[in-house]
């Protein structure tokens, strides 16, 4: 027992490194993650307190532990032992997709990247591209929201920006979880997504298992209390019109609902509008031809930072405008269920369609490019003619909501604009509309956004006309 053992060094060093690494996992490492997490939860009830709507457990839980309770949920399991059924599978080759399918859509929320970085990165963003105006905050409306309600703010989907303005514009109300479409799913995008609580959506390739195991999550962070975004129109708008609403996240909060049991949600309408879309020729041309579908690169973002750098080093920088930020008046699932509906789901997309429709911002681009498209050229003429449309619109009972409230200053605006992307041209009192690029599209696409809400015939089809002007330009 006393006696010596001779081992070659590199034997020698083995065991040391062995010992070295089963004394930090079972040891070193859970004491250093209890010290971490302890510290974390501390900063979140920190957090808490200047919330208005703290961050809920459920979505500070640990990402596996939300997988497990997905996965062996009992409607999750009834629709593996279907879907093994139906497709021929074993029973645990249908769990193992089902448990990928919970991988996929469950995210990692983290507080620290949510509120360390993500908020500052989406101010300065935000403030570096547009002059950010909060037009109608509607105060009241939401601090009247009960505390114990799930909050889903429900958007209109002009630009990737959405992501960035409300994310920075609702931080001192809670941390949204994000309804986030497939384009996101490529690196860094995906990891930085799920540490901002967002979760992914498939709208295509998906399947009966898939889709209980989303309704599931979906109801699950409802019920929780999660404070939620989503985007209806299930993409970005490529006509300029708001969209009809994808009614699949309605339908999942539905069935997952019980009046007079269930948490009551509260769908607060947010209606966004831009002076520049950095994707509209993209949108415009995949309106044209018909695509669906958009490839994600980081390479335009790389050529965009860098042209932006150098404008900001040669003093040619300017910012695109102005973004605009509408909140409309809530809207509380237990009272809409009062009525007896027999499709809720598409009555509820169709009145939160119609609440951000009535509340979206006219910024100075859209409403110059209005009166443009009906053949004004002179800047006299054009600001006649929107004082008449607004306040044709005002004495329909139309609010128009418009920056400073000063329509000549946002006339001005919208022509400085227009003419720094040469899309229009100005000599004197006269205007001149590009011949080369797609300036006629272009006017179209702004115009298109607040139609609604200035045109005498607000209860037209707004996607057919799209529609026809770009067949007739092609």
């Amino acid at each position: 027992m006393t006696g010596s053992v001779t081992l070659p060094i590199w034997l020698f060093v083995l065991i040391l490194l062995f010992a070295g690494v089963t004394f930090a996992s079972h040891f070193l490492f859970p004491s250093v993650r209890w010290f971490l997490r302890r510290r974390l939860e501390r900063a979140v009830d920190e957090l808490n307190k200047r919330l208005k709507r703290p961050i809920q457990p459920f979505k500070l839980a640990r990402r596996m532990d939300t997988i497990r309770r997905l996965i062996y949920d009992p409607e999750v399991a009834r629709a593996i032992a279907e879907h093994a059924q139906a497709n021929n599978l074993r029973a645990d080759v249908a769990f193992q997709k089902a448990e990928r399918y919970a991988r996929e859509i469950v995210p990692g929320f983290s507080a620290f990247t949510y509120f360390g970085f993500a908020i500052r990165a989406a101010r300065i963003l935000s403030q570096s591209l547009y002059r950010v105006r909060l037009v109608h905050a509607n105060d009241p409306a939401l601090e009247a929201i009960p505390a114990d309600a799930t909050v889903v703010f429900v958007m209109n989907h002009r630009s990737n920006m959405d992501y960035v303005l409300v994310t920075w514009l609702v931080a001192e109300r809670s941390a949204l979880a994000y309804a986030v479409g497939e384009w996101a799913r490529v690196w860094p995008m995906r990891q930085l997504v799920r540490a901002m609580g967002g979760y992914f959506i498939r709208r295509r390739h998906n399947n009966a298992l898939y889709r209980k195991v989303l309704a599931r999550y979906v109801q699950m962070a409802t019920e929780a209390g999660v404070t939620q975004a989503v985007f209806p129109e299930g993409g970005l708008s490529r006509t300029g019109y708001l969209s009809r609403p994808k009614l699949g996240l309605f339908s999942y909060i539905l069935e997952g609902f019980r009046p007079g049991r269930s948490r009551d949600v509260v769908f607060v309408p947010v209606a966004l509008n831009y002076d520049r879309v950095m994707e509209d020729k993209t949108l415009i041309d995949a309106h044209v031809s018909g695509a669906r579908r958009f490839r994600f690169s980081l390479r335009p973002i790389w050529r965009y930072l860098r042209r932006q750098l150098w404008n900001r080093i040669t003093g040619r920088y300017h910012r695109y405008g102005y973004a605009a930020v509408s909140f409309g008046e809530p809207l509380s699932l237990s009272e809409f269920l009062q009525t007896p509906r027999p499709d809720a789901a598409a009555d509820l997309g169709a009145e939160l369609m119609g609440r951000i429709a009535t509340v979206m911002p006219v910024t100075p681009v859209p409403l110059v490019a209005h009166a443009l498209q009906d053949g004004v050229r002179s800047v006299v003429a054009l600001d006649a003619l929107l004082r008449r449309r607004i306040d044709a619109a005002k004495a329909r009972g139309v609010t128009v909501h418009i920056p400073r409230d000063d329509i000549g200053y946002t006339i001005e605006s919208g022509l400085r604009a227009l003419i720094e992307r040469r899309i229009l041209r100005r000599t004197g009192d006269q205007l001149t509309l590009s011949e080369t690029g797609q300036a006629t599209d272009l006017l179209a696409f702004y115009a298109a956004s607040v139609a609604h809400l200035l045109d005498e015939d607000r209860d037209r089809d707004h996607d057919a006309p799209a529609a026809s002007r770009h067949a007739a330009a092609t």
